[in-house]
Parts: structure tokens; C-alpha cells; sequence
């Protein structure tokens, strides 16, 4: 995607990631729409940052997902860019069924169901701009399990395959399709993932997520240099060299 000129739409974006990313990417000439749950976090960024749009939206419900495309595309139709930011992170524990089932369908819902219902809401509109971009946002764990977040790893696994997919099917079209990649990132995502010394600074992720859409627009995934031990594990023959390294450094971990 190109860097800057873009009308973008990053839902789940009121904190970590997806607002430093908002704002970087404001910074570089695009203009912003900013979505979230929480209203007094919308009204904070809208006051700190008035030449940002913002809207309310719960990615885990598909009816406030229709209202807030209506609601977006009716004020902003140049929009051409859509980032499914929005996710969910739990720890579960799967020998008992009683604590982990409730988890694991919220995350499901909201991590998988969300970035669907939220490309169906757009796909239409962006098919219809002479230069669109859909950003999935996976993770370094749909290709190395984390032990103690199994919904989580599942769900950026499938968020992965589901990029692949529709990329397929929208070879030909206006529409790219862009997979965000990160490694554990220094955000609320967790506790205790905001001072964790295996987790990259926020600034720094950003700083070279932005760097590579500049240099790679054509890329189909964006990684930083540290994300690649957990991606590429398979394919350099040490997957179960890297799963035992990651959980061994797991602070959520037994």
C-alpha cells in the first residue's frame, strides 16, 4: 500500500498498536478513523487529536460493525484503506473445560468473527476504489504456539489463512490484502506485557512497521526483524527448538 494520501479505517485502535499505528500513519499524510468500544477513550483522542474522525464501534457485534460502516462511509467515501485491528488476548487453561470455554468463544468472536464481518462491510465499497488495501493483523504466535493462550494462537492462525485466501480470490481487483505480523509488542495486551523485556517497545514496532510499508509496498506481509524466529521456524527446521524457547520464557507460563 502506499504510504500517505489514504482515507483509513483502523478499528481497535483506542490504545496499544492500533493507535500508535494511527498515529504514525496520520503523521505521514493519511487521513485517520479511529474505532473503539470505549467512549471516553474516542472523546480523549478526538480532543487531543481533532483532525482525527472517530467512531464508536464493537467488533464483537455484528450489528454495531453494519451501523459503524454506514456510519464511516457516509462521512468519509474516499475511504480506501481498512485495518482489523481489533483483538483479544486470554490466558486459558484447557484441562478445565469450566474456565476456558467462555474465553475461548470471545476470543473467537472477536478476533476471527470480527475481521470477517468487518471485510464484508467494506470489501464492496473498496472493490469499487481505484487503489484499496484490507490489513489483516495476525501474530507471531499463529505460527508458534504460546502454551498458555491457545484461542489466541488459533485465531491468528486463522486469520493468517484467511489472508492468503482472500488475497486469492482478490488477485485482479483494486483491492490488496496486507497481513501485519507482530511479535509480542510492549502493550496492555497481557498484563504485564507493557514491561516485559521479551516484548519489543511499542515506538520501536511502529516505527518499523511504517518503515516497510514504505519500502515494501507491495509486501503481503509486513515482519519486523523480530517476529521472523517465531514465523519462520517451521521453515528453517528448528519449530520445536523455537516453541521450547518461547515457553521457556513464557512469564504467564508453569
Amino acid at each position: 500500500m502506499n504510504i500517505s494520501g489514504n482515507t483509513i479505517f483502523i478499528p481497535g485502535s483506542t490504545s496499544g498498536i492500533g493507535l500508535a499505528l494511527a498515529l504514525a500513519l496520520r503523521a505521514r499524510g493519511n487521513k485517520v478513523i479511529i474505532g473503539g468500544r470505549r467512549t471516553e477513550l474516542l472523546d480523549r483522542i478526538a480532543a487531543e487529536h481533532p483532525d482525527i474522525d472517530t467512531v464508536e464501534i464493537d467488533t464483537a457485534d455484528g450489528a454495531s460493525i453494519e451501523a459503524a460502516a454506514k456510519g464511516v462511509l457516509a462521512r468519509h467515501p474516499d475511504l480506501n484503506v481498512l485495518v482489523t485491528m481489533a483483538g483479544i488476548m486470554r490466558i486459558e487453561d484447557w484441562r478445565q473445560p469450566s474456565s476456558f470455554l467462555a474465553s475461548a468463544e470471545e476470543t473467537v468472536t472477536t478476533n476471527v468473527l470480527g475481521p470477517i464481518r468487518l471485510i464484508a462491510a467494506f470489501v464492496e465499497h473498496l472493490r469499487a476504489r481505484p487503489d484499496a488495501t484490507i490489513v489483516t493483523v495476525s501474530s507471531g504466535l499463529a505460527f508458534t504456539p504460546l502454551k498458555v493462550t491457545p484461542s489466541y494462537n488459533a485465531s491468528k492462525a486463522a486469520i493468517h489463512m484467511l489472508s492468503e485466501s482472500i488475497r486469492l480470490q482478490l488477485a485482479g481487483t483494486s483491492v490488496k490484502v496486507v497481513e501485519l505480523v507482530p511479535p509480542a509488542v510492549r502493550t496492555s495486551l497481557l498484563p504485564g506485557q507493557e514491561d516485559s523485556e521479551f516484548a519489543m517497545p511499542l515506538e520501536e514496532f511502529v516505527t518499523e512497521v511504517v518503515a516497510l510499508l514504505e519500502t515494501q509496498p507491495d509486501a503481503k506481509e509486513i515482519q519486523v526483524e523480530n517476529v521472523k524466529f517465531l514465523r519462520y521456524g517451521e521453515a528453517r527446521g528448528d519449530y520445536d527448538q523455537v516453541v521450547a524457547a518461547l515457553n521457556a520464557h513464557d512469564p504467564h507460563g508453569e
